[in-house]
């Protein structure tokens, strides 16, 4: 329940450099940079529903835990994969649909704030929400 509420992108680190490493061109990732993200998470039990909201597009993912699914990203990258609850951290556990390699993305809320880290061949980005 720690997730709920909406969120709205705050800051970054090291993001270029992910999406680059994830071969989203120049002209996307400065885009990417500045695309106002929005999320509105609301768990009810092991469902969850995140309302994405973006310059590029407005998305709602609704998963189970432990449940397989796929997703696209903004750039139409396609992934499979499952997010699990580890304490008090949102783990995904994703493959890419081209190319079969891992994605992981991990959400936890700290100091008031939600960080979402990816990890994508050996780089690590973050993305920082601030509660709206």
């Amino acid at each position: 329940m720690a997730f709920d509420g909406n969120w709205k992108v705050d800051r970054s680190d090291n993001y270029d450099k992910f999406m680059e490493k994830m071969g989203v061109n120049v002209v996307k990732r400065k885009l990417a940079a500045h695309d106002n993200l929005k999320l509105t998470i609301t768990q009810d039990g092991n469902k969850f529903t995140v309302k994405e909201s973006s310059t590029f597009r407005n998305i709602d993912i609704v998963f189970e835990l432990g449940v397989n699914f796929t997703y696209s990203l903004a750039d139409g990258t396609e992934l499979n994969g499952t997010w699990s609850l580890d304490g008090n951290k949102l783990i995904g556990q994703f493959k890419r649909v081209d190319n079969g390699k891992e994605l992981i993305a991990i959400r936890e809320i700290s100091g008031g704030e939600l960080i979402q880290t990816y990890k994508y061949e050996g780089v690590e980005a973050k993305r920082i929400f601030k509660k709206e």
